[in-house]
């Protein structure tokens, strides 16, 4: 029988940044591709796309950085597989994510993965990295028309998992993230790295944690 201790049944994981270190390969993969194309981009110019799925930054640098040769979509393709070759070959699952899905599965609690990362990009890393098992559903921003901070993509797999929002636990390292699961009408916690720890934005979450190593039951009945 289920061990729900409170109203949550269903608990949401964002997959870059959460799950995976794989942030900050989003970054190095636009940098060098860009540079390949001789696509002027700059770290700096990374803040004028913060929240959009990565075909919707294609689309913005062929606006305001036009260039000749490939198409944005090609160079999107392009990063994509460049982030999941780089993140296959140097990273890793953080630290208490196995331990908090187990934990999860163990007391029978129903377990999403929803990503702004393309859907199939979010496959291979969460097969790679052997996880896949723990997920009832994995759901994309892809399928959905708007990505984080809009909600769509958490009420999407909430509604696949049969779920209502109050029902619902999200796991977020991002502002943009948090954002979402608040405008979702479900419970978040944060997890940001250490940079962003003391983000003063995160005081919109429900609860902050320094890794999921501290995720545990009894911190789950708080909600």
């Amino acid at each position: 029988m289920p061990n729900f201790a409170g109203m949550i049944t269903t608990v949401l994981y964002d997959m870059d940044g959460l799950l995976l270190d794989t942030e900050p390969l989003w970054g190095e993969s636009m940098l060098k591709i860009a540079h390949k194309h001789k696509i002027p981009i700059t770290c700096d110019r990374f803040k004028e796309t913060t929240g959009l799925r990565i075909y919707e930054v294609l689309d913005h640098w062929a606006l305001h950085y036009p260039w000749h040769g490939s198409s944005p979509k090609e160079i999107a393709d392009e990063i994509l597989e460049d982030i999941i070759a780089s993140s296959q070959r140097s990273g890793m699952v953080l630290k208490g994510v196995e331990a908090s899905l187990r934990l999860l599965r163990e007391n029978h609690y129903t377990i999403g993965l929803a990503s702004s990362s393309p859907k199939h990009m979010i496959d291979a890393l969460v097969d790679y990295f052997g996880l896949t098992h723990f997920f009832d559903c994995i759901t994309s921003a892809d399928i959905v028309d708007y990505g984080k901070p809009h909600p769509a993509v958490f009420l999407h797999c909430a509604a696949s998992l049969g779920a209502q929002p109050h029902q619902c636990l999200v796991l977020e390292d991002s502002v943009n993230g948090m954002i979402a699961g608040k405008a979702a009408r479900m419970k978040v916690v944060v997890v940001p790295d250490e940079v962003h720890f003391d983000d003063p934005r995160f005081s919109l979450a429900d609860a902050k944690l320094k890794s999921l190593e501290s995720f545990d039951l009894d911190f789950i009945k708080k909600f």
